[in-house]
């Protein structure tokens, strides 16, 4: 039977800067009463939540593996706050040429191999790291903003892989880890 679950592709950051940004996030919700943005792991995400058919999440994952096998690791830096309107609070990523060409790729594969829309999103992209959004009130903005930018965030890490995670109870899991520069056919024949 064809049960269709929501994921999306992210970059997440290694333990101590998740542990880091989470942080971030308690103390909003703690001070503020914001906590949407805790249902998922801190992340730069690279392709929107879409639906997929839960029956073949094992054959997604390893075809993005295939697809990402020539991907080489590189550094995301994180530095400081930014905002999307009065909406969305989010740590600032850099735009790096290696972070748009892996944003790229993925959006061929969701193209080419799951038969996914193009959306606004893909066209139009600016990593970051949300911190706060969807339940803040726009009274509460500039309050949240200021208590988040005094925090001050700047940090980097080497990107060395893409998690596919899956909406599961009301909130996001990682469900796969997909590591850049493996060669699948290689290993699989070495571990024979």
């Amino acid at each position: 039977m064809k049960v269709l679950q929501k994921y999306f592709l992210a970059l997440v950051p290694p333990a101590e800067i998740l542990a880091q940004a989470h942080e971030i996030k308690v103390a909003v919700r703690d001070q503020f009463g914001i906590k949407y943005a805790l249902k998922s792991p801190p992340h730069i995400t690279l392709k929107m939540p879409f639906n997929y058919n839960e029956a073949k999440e094992v054959q997604l994952i390893e075809s993005l593996r295939r697809h990402l096998e020539a991907q080489d690791a590189f550094q995301v830096r994180i530095d400081g706050v930014g905002a999307f309107g009065d909406r969305v609070i989010f740590l600032d990523i850099p735009r790096s040429e290696q972070l748009a060409h892996l944003q790229q790729e993925i959006g061929k594969f969701c193209k080419g191999q799951l038969h996914l829309t193009e959306e606004l999103s893909d066209r139009n992209y600016h990593p970051h790291m949300t911190v706060a959004f969807k339940d803040i009130k726009p009274r509460q903005f500039k309050e949240i903003f200021d208590f988040v930018s005094a925090r001050g965030f700047s940090t980097e890490f080497s990107a060395e892989s893409v998690m596919l995670l899956k909406r599961l109870d009301g909130t996001w899991r990682l469900q796969g880890v997909i590591p850049f520069g493996v060669d699948w056919a290689k290993s699989r024949f070495l571990t024979r």
